[in-house]
């Protein structure tokens, strides 16, 4: 998860609904029929509440350039050769060094190392002599994405 991006959207969407919420308090609410006000603020507290959960959503996607080399990037495999755990992250995950063996189909086999965000429900997949699908940026070979 990209913290920046996170942060980046959730004060954007707090700076457009403190914005929102000094219209509604200058000029809406006095023009309001009497006994709505509580519903409107129940429904602006909502649409604060949908409005960040939604920013999440689209901060939580992967990047761009990330999406393009899944959708459009030489498909290949990877063994693992070496494991090696560099530090835990704060969410409950591992940081990791993988030493692979990399092979696409048409050329030669070739190593690199990615360092990887291991959750623990992945830890299996990523043990010494698995192979992972991977994908390879056609221009460079240095750009890989594991495919999990």
């Amino acid at each position: 998860m990209d913290h920046a991006r996170v942060l980046r959207t959730v004060l954007g969407v707090t700076a457009g609904y403190l914005i929102l919420l000094g219209l509604w308090l200058g000029w809406l609410v006095r023009r309001t029929p009497p006994g709505t006000v509580p519903y409107q603020i129940v429904a602006l507290v909502g649409l604060f509440g949908s409005c960040v959960g939604l920013g999440m959503l689209l901060a939580a996607r992967p990047s761009k350039a990330d999406r393009r080399l899944l959708h459009h990037g030489l498909e290949g495999w990877a063994t693992i050769e070496r494991v090696h755990p560099l530090r835990r992250t704060d969410h409950h995950s591992e940081l990791t060094e993988l030493d692979l063996e990399l092979v696409v189909p048409g050329s030669e086999t070739y190593r690199g190392s990615v360092v990887f965000d291991v959750m623990p429900g992945d830890r299996a997949k990523l043990a010494v002599g698995e192979i992972i699908s991977i994908r390879v940026d056609p221009s460079n070979r240095d750009r890989i994405i594991l495919v999990l």
